[in-house]
């Protein structure tokens, strides 16, 4: 009988130990960072570069991006929305964004505000999702 007792102990702490929770995999720290525009002054007809960085602090994958310029008073008034495909599954953890886009008076009236809004997420939609904004004022030439 204290066998099967002293065999009962050892098997419950046995079971204790191994019951406890692995480390957790730490999500994703995803983060934008504008290299350009600047949030200065523009001029219809000027040509600017959009680059922005993409990254995952933890080193993970960056799954999804987005850029769009819309303007301020009208955010449904999207100008630019690249990439067309935001599915860019870059696994090193940090993924470059680099486009130039001209400032056409055809669709652009002077004195107004945009905003540039940059976006990072997850394999799927609205995970760990990250935006950051800047805005600008296009003036004519």
């Amino acid at each position: 009988m204290n066998k099967i007792l002293l065999l009962t102990l050892f098997f419950g702490l046995f079971l204790v130990n191994s019951c406890k929770n692995d480390p957790a995999t730490p999500g994703p720290d995803y983060h934008v960072h504008f290299v350009s525009p600047d949030a200065g002054v523009k001029h219809i007809g000027e040509t600017i570069n959009i680059k922005v960085d993409f990254e995952d602090h933890n080193g993970g994958t960056v799954h999804h991006i987005n850029v769009k310029i819309y303007s301020q008073l009208d955010p449904n008034n999207v100008i630019f929305d690249m990439p067309t495909e935001p599915h860019v599954h870059e696994t090193s953890g940090f993924y470059e964004f680099n486009e130039n886009f001209t400032l056409d008076g055809a669709i652009i009236p002077p004195h107004t505000d945009w905003v540039l809004k940059a976006s990072v997420w997850g394999h799927d939609d609205g995970v760990a999702e990250v935006s950051d904004s800047l805005s600008f004022h296009v003036i004519p030439q």
